[in-house]
């Protein structure tokens, strides 16, 4: 009797083990991006992002791309994450961000979302730097922004090999596109007589690096905060002697500093979009082709 109690309690144990490892099979292989009904829930960081992704995952059946932010989010500086983003996250499969600092606010998020795939748009890119910190605002320069695709594209390939063609197929398209954008900015801009811009803050500097323009001087170094009476000064001696006096703002930020420097010395004010706003729907498909050939035809008529 002994040896068969002793017997039934090694079998009751090694059901016990056998139901455990079951256990954590199951919750290893519940992965988020292995959906029972096939579909890839895309989310994006804010705007730029967004425009690209929808064009790379565009017409492919179960793919669906979400932007996480508001449409009216511009820059993410000092961006602060909702209950409604962290459901967002919650549900996605991939995310796709800028990065080079431009997220910092999701670190602790994707440490703790272990089964999200995060998507580096930025990566291996070289970057500007502007007081020893590194500038995010890669996707102002075309040829930056045509790499960002290529970049999207790969790690998206390789999160969802099932959809890689389509998505090739997509980001090829697409970056024939921005290629012509390129040229036409480049056989537009490069002719311009005056190179010298005075900028809102410091979202411009590879588009300026790209189109061989001189940022001489920027309105507000951090974004939404008014600059000092002897910031404001110290730009006004920068433009005064400027033959092409010309400030350049921002649709999402307020004009009134400008508008002081523009009153002290005949500057003529002029808006550059970075391409960080916009409705998240089939209409910005297009929204950064759109935006950056008004952004060439405001410095055309600005730089003459």
């Amino acid at each position: 009797m002994k040896i068969k109690s002793i017997l039934l309690c090694i079998i009751a144990a090694l059901c016990l083990m056998l139901t455990g490892c079951g256990s954590d099979t199951a919750s290893t292989s519940s992965d988020k991006s292995d959906n029972k009904d096939g579909s890839v829930r895309i989310v994006t960081t804010f705007y730029p992002m967004y425009i690209d992704a929808i064009n790379i995952a565009k017409g492919i059946d179960g793919v669906t791309v979400t932007n996480m932010t508001k449409p009216q989010t511009g820059c993410l500086h000092d961006y602060q994450l909702t209950t409604e983003d962290m459901k967002t996250l919650e549900k996605a499969d991939i995310l796709i961000a800028n990065g080079a600092g431009m997220e910092s606010f999701l670190d602790k998020v994707i440490k703790e979302q272990k089964k999200l795939t995060v998507i580096d748009a930025s990566k291996d890119m070289e970057l500007l730097e502007t007081d020893g910190e590194k500038n995010p605002h890669l996707w102002l320069s075309v040829t930056a922004d045509i790499q960002q695709v290529k970049n999207i594209t790969e790690q998206l390939k390789k999160a969802d090999p099932k959809h890689a063609d389509a998505y090739q197929a997509n980001a090829d398209a697409y970056i024939q596109k921005l290629e012509a954008l390129k040229k036409e900015m480049h056989d537009t801009l490069d002719k311009v007589p005056h190179k010298d811009i005075v900028t809102f803050h410091e979202a411009f500097p590879y588009f300026a690096k790209e189109f061989g323009l001189k940022i001489i001087a920027v309105v507000e170094r951090e974004p939404g905060s008014e600059p000092t009476p002897s910031e404001l000064q110290e730009v006004i001696q920068q433009i005064k002697p400027l033959s092409t006096k010309v400030l350049f703002t921002e649709p999402q930020y307020s004009p009134s500093a400008a508008q002081t420097i523009a009153r002290e010395t005949g500057a003529k004010i002029y808006t550059l979009d970075p391409v960080v706003t916009g409705e998240a729907n089939a209409d910005a498909m297009d929204a950064y082709l759109v935006t950056m050939r008004k952004n060439m035809n405001t410095l055309k008529e600005a730089l003459q």
